[in-house]
This record gives structure tokens, C-alpha cells and sequence, in this order.
């Protein structure tokens, strides 16, 4: 049996796991309809865990959204990020990204909000957003009795979490209201197109395929497929200007590969100040694996040094604007 062109550009630790995913899975992922799928994704007691000053979960806005706050240190005035789940819109949960968050607000040295939003297909589009919206204003709004920095608040996410981020960041700015200080986007699902290069060639890529993406998709936007406004693909905004700076993280061997790279080619050439990274040997959904892939680690370690930066960049200009106000 001939091997996908694909299986020579994953490192060691890649191919043991997608060996692993191929005796589990008996066909694509989306062959096991929704409730194997649900069944097949359920995290998994983690094996190790970040220590935090605290954790404490909130419930939010009408209809109610479960946001989970993770606080390496009790400090007033911390930096902040609002992170979102990834799952195809229809699976994932707060406890698949708790030691992504932890990694994330110890190695940043910021509290970490985990936003846990309504799935589809119960709950098409724009359920997911709608909450995300919710859980970012209440964030903002409370920021002093939470003790956040409302100056130097950042939004992350992976995959239909990327995509959520980006379009928070976009409906922001169309209604006016302030930019996170960055958006930390791992392999974000933002467009529907399914034309660029890697949805051809890594089809049948570990873990996620393509006929997996457009089955995820159409739970979220109906049978028809088709994004209904462009916060439900980002990529078809008229403009990308005046969005907050982003640090994009994508996959080698990931058909979303080239959707997110263009996406940050875009923002680059629309005037956004951009980071980019591709990691080689890892296939999607690598990035919030922390204690399976190497390249999990590293990503996560450059995604919070990006962090640090601009969190550092933000305390630098509140404290001259408060000089110069004196």
C-alpha cells in the first residue's frame, strides 16, 4: 500500500501518534457522526498539571457562559487573555485546553479566561460567537473588580477558536470599541473556501482531513455550507485594517495550513503587525497537545514570549500616559 506523500514530513513523535489515531479511528473522523465524534474527542485526565494561585469558574451574561480563570499569582492590574477552544464548532471544552491555559498564564505571566461557548449543530452560528462576545465584554467591564488591566487584554484560540478570535477582533473593531493588544491565533479556521494548496495536499492528513473541515463546517453553518457574513470567515472581510497585532501559528502537515498563513499574509499586507511561525513534523491540532508533541512545547513557549512582549509594550505606554497626565 502506497504511503500519503504527507507521512515522510512528520517528525518521530507525529507518526507514532497519527499510527496510533489510524488503528483508533475505523475511517475519517466524520464517519463516526456526531456523537462518536463528541465520544472520540472527550479530553482525558491530563497527566500533569500547572500549578495556579487560583482557579475559579464564572457564569456569565444571559443565556449563562461558563468562563474559567486561571491566576498564576494574585497581582492586581494583570495582563490578560481571553482564550477559546478549538473543536470544529461541535466538540471541545474548557478541561481539552486546562493545561494549555495554565502553561499559558504561568509562562506569560498574565490571567487566562477560558471561554467554554455553545456547540453546534444544537447551536449553529452565531451561538459561538455570541458568547465569546459576552465573555469579552464582561471582561472588559469588570476588569477592576477582577483585577485584569483593561489596556492590556489579548484574545487566542485554535482552529474554530482561532477563527472565533479573529472574528471577535473584527466585530470590534466595526462597532467601534478597542483592539485587544494581540490575537494569538493556532491553525484559525477562517475561510470556507477549501482552494488553497494544503486541502489538497494533506486531504487525508492525521486527525483531521478535509472532508472532516467541511463536515465540522456545515455543523456550523448548515448543509448549505455557506458562511453567512464574513464574521463566519474572516477571510472574506473587505478589510483587514486597523485589527489588533496577531502572532500565527500553523501546522505542516494541516489542510488549514495555507488558510491561516494567507490569513496572516493579509494582515500583514493590510498593514497589521504580524508574527508568523509554521511548525514542521506536526499535523492540526498539535499546539494545545503540550505533553505529546516537542513542537507543542516550543509554540506554546514562543506564543507567550510574544505575549510577554506586548503585555511589557502595554505597561510601558499606560505608565507614560499616566506621567504625562500628572
Amino acid at each position: 500500500m502506497t504511503q500519503p506523500l504527507w507521512q515522510s514530513l512528520l517528525d518521530e513523535e507525529a507518526r507514532q501518534v497519527a499510527r496510533q489515531l489510524a488503528d483508533l479511528l475505523p475511517g475519517p473522523l466524520h464517519t463516526l457522526g456526531l456523537q462518536g465524534v463528541r465520544d472520540f474527542a472527550a479530553p482525558q485526565p491530563p497527566p500533569r498539571s500547572t500549578p495556579m494561585a487560583a482557579v475559579r469558574d464564572h457564569r456569565v451574561g444571559v443565556p449563562a457562559v461558563l468562563v474559567r480563570e486561571y491566576c498564576p499569582s494574585e497581582q492586581p492590574a494583570s495582563p490578560t487573555v481571553l482564550y477559546v477552544h478549538g473543536g470544529g464548532f461541535t466538540v471541545g471544552s474548557l478541561d481539552g485546553v486546562d493545561e494549555l491555559c495554565r502553561l499559558i498564564a504561568a509562562g506569560a505571566e498574565c490571567t487566562v479566561f477560558s471561554v467554554e461557548y455553545r456547540l453546534a449543530p444544537e447551536h449553529p452560528y452565531p451561538a459561538a460567537l455570541d458568547d465569546v462576545r459576552t465573555a469579552h465584554a464582561w471582561l472588559t467591564a469588570n476588569a477592576a473588580d477582577l483585577g485584569v488591566d483593561p489596556h492590556r487584554i489579548a484574545v487566542a484560540g485554535d482552529s474554530a477558536g482561532g477563527g472565533l478570535a479573529a472574528a471577535l477582533c473584527l466585530d470590534l473593531r466595526d462597532r467601534g470599541l478597542p483592539q485587544p493588544v494581540l490575537q494569538l491565533l493556532a491553525y484559525p479556521a477562517v475561510d470556507d473556501s477549501f482552494e488553497r494548496p494544503s486541502w489538497t495536499e494533506f486531504a487525508d492528513a492525521p486527525l483531521l482531513g478535509t472532508e472532516d473541515a467541511r463536515w465540522f463546517w456545515r455543523q456550523y453553518v448548515g448543509e448549505a455550507g455557506v458562511a453567512p457574513d464574513v464574521l463566519a470567515a474572516p477571510m472574506r472581510a473587505a478589510s483587514l485594517r486597523g485589527l489588533a497585532p496577531a502572532h500565527v501559528i500553523t501546522a505542516e502537515v494541516d489542510p488549514l495550513r495555507d488558510d491561516g498563513e494567507a490569513y496572516a499574509d493579509r494582515l500583514a499586507e493590510e498593514g497589521v503587525p504580524v508574527t508568523r511561525q509554521r511548525y514542521r513534523g506536526v499535523f492540526h491540532g498539535f499546539f494545545t497537545e503540550v505533553d505529546t508533541f516537542t513542537a507543542a512545547g516550543t509554540a506554546v513557549t514562543d506564543a507567550c514570549g510574544r505575549l510577554r512582549d506586548v503585555f511589557e509594550s502595554g505597561l510601558a505606554a499606560n505608565q507614560r500616559t499616566s506621567m504625562s497626565s500628572a
